[in-house]
């Protein structure tokens, strides 16, 4: 008898604990919900710059001073000073390439110095503008630019060079740098 009681005993703590354990688990789900979100993210492709030509500004003399003007698209345009010969001038041109479409920034040098690189430390000034179609521009900056649907642009660099009068004679360089950074 004793083994009876002790299995009705235990089927009833079975059974107690059965309808414990059913309630703890249908109560759960109506104070809970759960949603799933994706995470995702696209990596578009550099921006990059690279120097396609250089800015020349030609040979010229300069007994009274004056300046030089090349346009953005390297014609150039003398006052004050001697132009010499057929002298090749030419605007800068700046490659630039990255995502198709996108719009980006553009900064560059402000004044440039361009130095005698024959080492005596004269310097001309040099005041630069661009545009992104080398159409001539003697003016202006551009600030901005959207890469066509193949992913390129060009930003041309022109300048106007202050010559002093009686400038020493020599070479003289300088630098022009162009940043561009997607918006």
């Amino acid at each position: 008898m004793n083994t009876t009681i002790k299995q009705q005993r235990t089927l009833s703590t079975l059974a107690v604990l059965a309808v414990i354990a059913a309630g703890l688990g249908l109560g759960a789900p109506a104070y809970a919900a759960q949603a799933t979100a994706t995470a995702g993210g696209t990596v578009v492709t550099p921006i990059a710059i690279v120097v396609g030509t250089n800015l020349a500004f030609g040979t010229f003399a300069a007994a009274a001073g004056g300046t030089i003007t090349v346009s953005t698209s390297g014609v150039r345009a003398v006052s004050g000073v001697v132009a010499m010969g057929a002298a090749a001038t030419s605007a800068a041109k700046f490659d630039i390439t990255g995502e198709p479409g996108s719009t980006y920034a553009i900064t560059h040098s402000g004044t440039a110095v361009l130095t005698n690189t024959g080492g005596g430390g004269e310097t001309m000034a040099l005041a630069k503008f661009s545009d992104l179609t080398g159409a001539n521009a003697t003016s202006g900056d551009v600030s901005t630019g959207t890469l066509s649907a193949g992913g390129t642009q060009s930003l041309y660099v022109g300048g106007t060079l202050t010559v002093a009068a009686n400038q020493a004679p020599g070479t003289y360089a300088g630098n022009v740098i162009a940043t561009v950074e997607y918006n």
